[in-house]
């Protein structure tokens, strides 16, 4: 294998060809924007700058978010301190940022549009606006909009969800995450430099529903959207059912990042998942010990390991936290009242912002905690009353 062609310059195909290129392998990287912005985008947890510290130790302006507020009609407000915080780029800055480290692995970056992948002998052909470029083996990173059909994830209606919302001239140095009563997603307000990014992100509403729903959250808390620069996604959160026959791979490609499904189904974070699967297709090319015709099977299995089954028990979860009474209330409201309450949730909680928090193993997590969370409520509550008392 001497060529491969990496479809898309995200951060999953900007990862793979930098791998790859650094291999020595001759790598090429096709899309038609490159460095591109995409408002709803750009946070990147404390598992992906661990795993990738250029992320973090590097001149391109962002922001490092400590806080987070999360609100519930049915249960107000909690403040979350991430001892691991978040960092948040524009996301045209942190695709540059991903691209140029690329180029400077060996990789050539062509600003051509991908028209057309054709199989030809044991390689393939790209279709460009302006030619062709053959290649031994492809990587498609193409997005959740991937134009080449029969290439990476197949979606249903029901393993998508959208994201809307705009960016505005308002000042805010925290997360704001606000849950709605029957509504599997939730809105935000993520802090960006110099501006800041409001939205909304779900499934099982229509886009224009969602719309309405979020400038109507938007009014309430007085964030003009009027004038603002509005946008609209279809990010993968794929249905339970839908991941034993999740199309990442076959004869002669690889799918990667949203092409292949890998978002959180919960959260809607793709970053870490697209650069993680990208670095992992690449690993596998470069595996001389793996047989070309076998390693299509190879990426599938060691994504099914890694990735797959923890985002697989996430898609179970999301509509149990998003939609099921608990304790006579909704998910997402005990969960803030908890958080008030109990350090042991919060630190759960923490956790699963930083990303270091399994879904697999949530459950048991939280079992194992329970009877400390238990204690730490019962005294909060005890002791609120006794200030009340004495205030009275």
């Amino acid at each position: 294998m001497k060529t491969v062609a990496v479809l898309g310059g995200g951060p999953a195909g900007a990862m793979a060809a930098a791998k790859l290129a650094s291999g020595g392998i001759e790598t090429v990287l096709l899309d038609e924007k490159l460095a591109w912005e995409k408002p709803c985008g750009g946070g990147v947890t404390w598992k992906a700058y661990d795993r990738y510290p250029f992320l973090l130790d590097n001149s391109v302006p962002k922001r490092l978010v400590t806080h987070t507020g999360l609100d519930d009609p049915r249960a107000g407000r909690a403040m979350v301190r991430l001892t691991r915080p978040l960092v948040i780029y524009s996301r045209k800055e942190l695709n540059a940022l991903l691209l140029d480290r690329a180029a400077r692995m060996g990789a050539r970056l062509l600003k051509e549009r991908v028209q057309g992948l054709q199989r030809v002998g044991g390689g393939w052909t790209v279709r460009t606006r302006s030619g062709s470029i053959d290649a031994d083996y492809v990587v498609v990173a193409m997005g959740a909009r991937n134009p080449l059909k029969e290439f990476g994830s197949a979606f249903t209606p029901g393993d998508t969800m959208t994201a809307l919302g705009y960016h505005v001239d308002t000042p805010q140095s925290h997360i704001d995450l606000q849950f709605f009563p029957r509504f599997e997603g939730y809105s935000w307000i993520f802090p960006r430099c110099g501006r800041a990014s409001v939205g909304i992100g779900g499934k099982g509403e229509s886009a224009q529903s969602m719309r309405q729903r979020l400038e109507r959250w938007m009014e309430l808390r007085g964030l003009p959207y009027a004038n603002a620069q509005f946008y609209a996604h279809m990010i993968p959160a794929l249905e339970t059912g839908s991941w034993a026959n999740n199309r990442v791979s076959g004869k002669g490609w690889m799918a990667a990042g949203d092409t292949a499904g890998l978002v959180d189904p919960v959260t809607g974070e793709g970053i870490y998942y697209a650069m993680r699967s990208g670095e992992m297709a690449a690993d596998t090319l470069l595996d001389g010990s793996i047989p070309l015709a076998s390693k299509h099977v190879a990426y599938r299995e060691i994504l099914r390991r890694e990735i797959m089954d923890e985002l697989e028990a996430g898609s179970r979860l999301a509509p149990k936290l998003y939609l099921r009474p608990f304790l006579f209330s909704g998910m997402t409201a005990r969960m803030i009242q908890f958080i008030r309450h109990s350090p042991a949730v919060s630190e759960v909680m923490q956790n699963l912002f930083a990303g270091t928090q399994s879904y697999c193993d949530l459950k048991a997590c939280l079992v194992a905690r329970a009877r400390r969370a238990a204690l730490e409520i019962m005294q909060s509550v005890v002791l609120r009353r006794r200030l009340v008392e004495e205030v009275e």
